[in-house]
């Protein structure tokens, strides 16, 4: 599986902004939490991570700035 946002479920208030959010469809509520859909890929747009208002979806990736 490709690397995907990580959801914390205790933050998750089940608002359902990030499901709108989601390009790829990745993203689904079940009883009130959010959950990843893993058969689905995700291009880490953090689309859902900027619209998640109690910090509930976090996209950990590294940025590594190459000199040339």
């Amino acid at each position: 599986m490709a690397e995907m946002p990580v959801i914390d479920p205790k933050k998750c208030d089940g608002c359902g902004l990030c499901v709108g959010v989601c390009h790829f469809n990745a993203l689904a509520i079940v009883n009130h939490i959010i959950i990843i859909i893993e058969t689905v890929e995700c291009d880490w747009c953090t689309d859902c991570e900027a619209v998640c208002l109690t910090g509930a979806i976090t996209c950990p990736f590294e940025i590594i700035i190459q000199e040339p």
